[in-house]
């Protein structure tokens, strides 16, 4: 394996630091409040992975993407996810195609919404897993295969889903496989009343908020590289393997009450991207290294949805995120 050259220019992560506080200064023109939701979606693109944003209807999650590629200059797609919506309307379907000298007739691809830099799956557990599923090529392999044709994404490329609680009707759940392809599983809470305040004042007045552009994508797609590049010491991997393997109710490590409120916990998945959670949080914190700190930032929206509770925690009417807290409280910084 190839050793990584580690980011040795302050410079570079300040100036990427000054770009988090202007990216955020821009959104929140538009977007009040939300900023732990606003730092997850661009650690999501730095890291080059895709986030599920969990919340009810109402809450500007559509907003927010739409916002954050008028200040990154890249395009957005949207695609409003139904129960009658196709795979085909995702990915893009074949024509045949006539020529009108010859009247020879041949396939015509013709690219769906998937084609962009930023996808706003917007409620993806509106339609059937079948649908769903058209993602996980583009989502994992940054590509799509048309016929015996397979065509690469341009980058950067990043699937932000919403996702509507599940008790509510007309949802299916999406299949663990997608699921696990989620970086980030945010959710996204109601404003206060003051921030309540703020958003009617602004929605109701007939001034329409300019925003501008910090970055564009050649800068988003160097940002991505250099986050790979982010040192991180072996007792903070150790310490995000461990908190990973934590989560499994047959691991030898794994606290009693995991073994009695989970049905599964965090795959391979969880351990990587803790890691790289880690590094794009400390370079948007404008530090030149990842810590245990960094891994616990991260944590609840990595872990979130790669835990399933039995029977016994819904009866108690425990919830994923209290889980994950009891672990990081209960899993020491040091391995014994």
């Amino acid at each position: 394996m190839a050793k990584e050259e580690p980011v040795q220019d302050m410079d570079v992560i300040l100036k990427y630091k000054d770009a988090h506080t202007r990216i955020l200064g821009e959104i929140g023109k538009v977007i009040v409040g939300q900023t732990k939701v606003i730092d997850d979606v661009l650690m999501a693109l730095f890291c080059d992975s895709h986030i599920l944003l969990l919340g009810v209807p109402g809450l500007a999650k559509t907003l927010l993407i739409a916002t954050l590629a008028r200040v990154l200059k890249l395009n957005f797609k949207r695609v409003q996810f139904t129960p009658d919506l196709l795979p085909g309307d995702i990915t893009g379907s074949e024509i045949i195609e006539e020529d009108a000298t010859t009247g020879r007739r041949s396939f015509r691809f013709i690219p769906g919404p998937v084609f962009t830099n930023l996808l706003l799956a917007d409620e993806i557990n509106r339609t059937p897993p079948k649908t769903q599923a058209a993602l996980l090529q583009a989502m994992q392999e940054r590509e799509v295969t048309a016929g015996r044709e397979t065509i690469a994404l341009e980058r950067p490329f990043l699937v932000m889903a919403t996702q509507n609680p599940l008790e509510q009707e007309g949802t299916y759940p999406l299949p663990e496989a997608q699921m696990d392809r989620f970086m980030f599983n945010t959710f996204v809470d109601y404003p206060t009343n003051a921030e309540l305040e703020d958003i009617v004042i602004n929605t109701t007045s007939g001034t329409t908020p300019t925003v501008n552009a910090v970055m564009d994508k050649d800068e988003i797609l160097q940002i991505q590289k250099m986050v790979r590049r982010v040192p991180i010491a072996r007792p903070v991997v150790n310490y995000a393997v461990r908190l990973s393997a934590a989560s499994r109710p047959k691991d030898a490590g794994a606290p009693d009450f995991v073994k009695e409120y989970l049905s599964w916990g965090a795959g391979p998945r969880a351990a990587q991207y803790l890691a790289l959670g880690a590094k794009a949080h400390a370079v948007l914190s404008g530090r030149a290294h990842a810590s245990i700190e960094d891994v616990r930032a991260v944590a609840v929206s990595v872990l979130r949805h790669r835990i399933a509770l039995n029977f016994n925690a819904m009866a108690e009417r425990l919830d994923n995120v209290t889980i994950i807290e009891k672990l990081l409280a209960t899993i020491p910084a040091e391995s014994k």
